[in-house]
């Protein structure tokens, strides 16, 4: 990215010289921001951090002239208790009707259902997650050893007992049943998507690769709408309320005198 179009001026150590509303920043306050924005170049991570530092001081500044007085809540600071009054004071959020509930609910049917319930056999060939040549192998290794499965279905627990690196070989490979939350997540979303029987290919995961056999799969079932709605209006909430706020900002940067720096967009430096 070219930043010279972003980044009006520096000095002699490429710092740019920014100034809001007459106020400057201090290359120390960027340099010392800059560990919260890394980015693939240094001019890039210098102008995240510039402009992070430029929405806070138009924050702190309108703070001031209001005289928004907060008390810190736990684990706030002093600067974060006063944008959170400023914004409890300036940012109006619209409330989110039930309309708006039920529509996100019935256009999105499939996230709000409970997880299936598997029922599955495995045969771990153990990799560390680092070893990228190892790891080459065992999946070949792990693909041969399916071949065989899949013309001897019935080798499953002896296939187990030989080659599986899980204690659970000692049962033949069960893992019992299973649903969302009860594994580690890459093993979780492979296994919970496939139907009964043999898995077609390997599923990789941290600790190596997995043949699996699913003996029985329960589909979960439709959550009703008044479970889950409080969830669904505090989601749209969020997302109402950071609409709000980059409107807000935005208008600071339109009303301020920024020099320096010419202001990407206000969403990201403050929401995170």
């Amino acid at each position: 990215m070219n930043t010279d179009s972003i980044i009006a001026s520096s000095n002699h150590q490429g710092w740019p010289r920014v100034s809001i509303n007459g106020a400057p920043l201090d290359p120390q306050t960027i340099a010392l921001e800059m560990q919260y924005h890394p980015a693939e170049t240094r001019e890039e991570a210098v102008f995240l951090a510039a402009q992070a530092l430029v929405i806070r001081e138009l924050l702190e500044q309108r703070a001031a002239y209001l005289g928004v007085e907060v008390i810190p809540q736990a684990d706030e600071t002093e600067e974060e208790a006063f944008i959170r009054g400023l914004l409890e004071l300036e940012v109006a959020v619209p409330t989110v009707d039930e309309s708006a509930l039920e529509q996100f609910y019935q256009s999105n049917l499939e996230r709000f259902s409970s997880a299936p319930l598997v029922a599955a056999r495995h045969i771990l060939l153990a990799v560390a997650p680092d070893d990228v040549a190892g790891r080459s192998r065992v999946r070949e290794q792990a693909v041969a050893l399916l071949c065989q499965l899949r013309e001897s279905p019935g080798r499953f627990t002896e296939l187990a007992a030989q080659y599986s690196d899980c204690p659970s070989r000692e049962q033949g490979g069960a893992l019992g049943q299973l649903s969302s939350g009860q594994t580690v997540a890459e093993f979780e979303r492979q296994l919970l998507r496939l139907d009964e029987g043999l898995a077609s290919q390997p599923l990789e995961s941290r600790y190596g690769f997995h043949i699996v056999l699913v003996d029985q799969r329960i589909e979960g079932k439709q959550l009703p709408f008044e479970l889950v709605s409080d969830s669904i209006r505090a989601e749209l909430g969020e997302r109402v309320w950071q609409k709000a706020v980059v409107q807000y900002i935005e208008t600071l940067i339109g009303e301020a005198e920024i020099e320096g720096i010419v202001m990407r967009g206000a969403a990201s430096p403050l929401l995170q």
